[in-house]
């Protein structure tokens, strides 16, 4: 709790109407969420303007209000006025919240594909030391063993430092997040002091937001930025960047923390050599230092080789021994949705995987690859309202690697299906190799059970781009929807 005069302390060019000896309770900028004691800030959106909603937030008991508009109000509620409400936001949540990021070790993971599983493999490691974990991902928030939904890989400020102040509460020792370039250009993670940086890599995606690949690039370099950044409260910072991938060297060169560099084609500081990989499993040496220790996992693909080289580099970093790391990494098993196999006893396998850009796509696909002995099957299609370039792209990809490629919906949003179908499909034909075969469904429920229905022993059928997700999005609805459920529906029909 904090008094309204100690907020406008750490505001910037704020203009006060209003008493300021009031105790502020709780900060919201979603009016549904505003309770007696509330400061309520109006943000400015695409689609909903705050200040809208000043009215219905003073009826539900807001003492103050933050805006950048000129509003009304009665003279019971403060108003603190400022040009752009986002940086004040900013400035005062996390002093509101007392600066939980700079209370626990915070580990920051950024990188188009692999940043879910690699925070579950440190999270996992840190565990077997006996460490409280907090982990804030794509998936849900963790918070010892108990889960929590989440909307946003990196939720905004106010929700975030609500989070980290909760971690803090329950006694959490390490909390790792998935850093989103959204949130490392909006500065949703403003307030957090991060410990260890994670580059896992970097391919195309989110360009329909950061608009060239170059911004792209300078959005996930902030966090090295920030955690190479002189003056912190917290000492023994760290940086753990892939070195095989094409744009390590351009984050290299914005850090300036102690690094680890990781990598299997012998550039790096933490390297992964000799490898097997299986249909479940994959075992390899880990080379560092002069030393070499075998390791053999429970999960398998060459991604998910640089997954765990990124999270031991981490947990290096924590001072966990390469010997405990390794202890721990032999019960690790997949992230939900993350190449997770779907078994009903069928004579094929079928895997389920978030892979939703082309990196991703191809990285499933080139296991699948190493581990099929007859056909691949594909099933897959691209969200709306997203960056459309990658359409095309990923269908090309598809038709590279895929025998079978079922066109279908994935969450279409705003945007007709049928037109991000057949932006896909364009790919895909372009693409298609000889033999290869093709067919677009709209209807993803009718796509999985048609590429099930279609697969023979010793085929991999892989069903793409939603994982975890338990929903689709509709343009005027979000249903129940779950890619693993309606595999194994399909399955049990045969």
């Amino acid at each position: 709790m904090k008094t309204v005069q100690e907020l406008v302390n750490v505001i910037s060019d704020v203009t006060v109407k209003g008493a300021v000896d009031m105790a502020v309770s709780h900060i919201t900028a979603d009016s549904r969420e505003v309770k007696a004691g509330s400061l309520f800030i109006c943000l400015t959106g695409a689609h909903v303007n705050g200040h809208d909603y000043v009215n219905k937030a003073v009826e539900a008991g807001a003492v103050a209000i933050l805006a950048s508009e000129p509003i009304e109000v009665s003279d019971t509620v403060t108003v603190l006025t400022v040009k752009d409400t986002r940086i004040a936001m900013q400035q005062c949540v996390p002093f509101f919240y007392d600066y939980p990021g700079c209370k626990m070790r915070m580990i920051g993971v950024t990188g188009t594909n692999g940043k879910t599983t690699t925070t579950h493999i440190i999270g996992h490691i840190l565990r077997a030391q006996g460490y409280k974990v907090g982990i804030i991902g794509t998936v849900h928030v963790m918070i010892g063993d108990k889960t929590y939904p989440i909307h946003n890989t990196t939720p905004d400020v106010v929700d975030l430092q609500h989070i980290l102040s909760q971690m803090v509460a329950e006694g959490v020792t390490h909390c790792i997040m998935e850093v989103s370039s959204h949130a490392l250009a909006l500065n949703r993670v403003a307030g957090v002091e991060y410990d260890t940086a994670v580059f896992t890599n970097l391919t195309q995606d989110h360009l329909d937001f950061h608009k060239t690949f170059e911004n792209y690039l300078a959005a996930k370099c902030k966090l090295f930025e920030q955690v190479s950044a002189p003056n912190q409260h917290k000492k023994n910072k760290g940086a753990v960047i892939n070195i095989d991938d094409p744009y390590g060297e351009r984050v290299m060169a914005k850090n300036s923390a102690p690094l680890i560099t990781y990598g299997t084609k012998g550039k790096g500081t933490l390297e992964g050599e000799n490898l097997t990989i299986t249909a479940k499993t994959s075992a390899y040496d880990i080379v560092y230092e002069g030393k070499e220790y075998p390791i053999h996992m429970r999960i398998t693909g060459l991604f998910n080789v640089y997954n765990t080289l990124a999270a031991i580099g981490a947990c290096l970093f924590e001072g966990v021994s390469m010997e405990d790391i390794i202890k721990a990494l032999s019960d690790f098993t997949a992230v939900p949705g993350r190449f997770e196999l779907v078994e009903e006893g069928q004579p094929f396998a079928v895997v389920v995987d978030y892979a939703h850009t082309p990196d991703g796509l191809e990285n499933i696909l080139q296991t699948a690859q190493k581990i099929v002995e007859r056909h691949i099957i594909v099933v897959f299609g691209c969200g709306g309202d997203r960056d459309v370039t990658k359409r095309p792209i990923m269908g090309r990809i598809a038709a590279q690697y895929g025998d079978g490629i079922f066109v279908t919906s994935d969450n279409p949003r705003t945007e007709d299906p049928e037109k991000i179908v057949a932006q896909v499909a364009e790919g895909v034909k372009e693409g298609l190799r000889e033999g290869s075969v093709y067919t677009v469904i709209t209807d993803r429920r009718s796509a999985i059970h048609a590429a099930i229905k279609a697969a023979k022993a010793g085929d991999v059928v892989i069903i793409a781009g939603k994982g975890h997700e338990d929903y689709q999005i509709l343009k005027d609805k979000t249903i129940h929807f779950d890619d693993r459920e309606v595999a194994r529906e399909a399955l049990k029909e045969r």
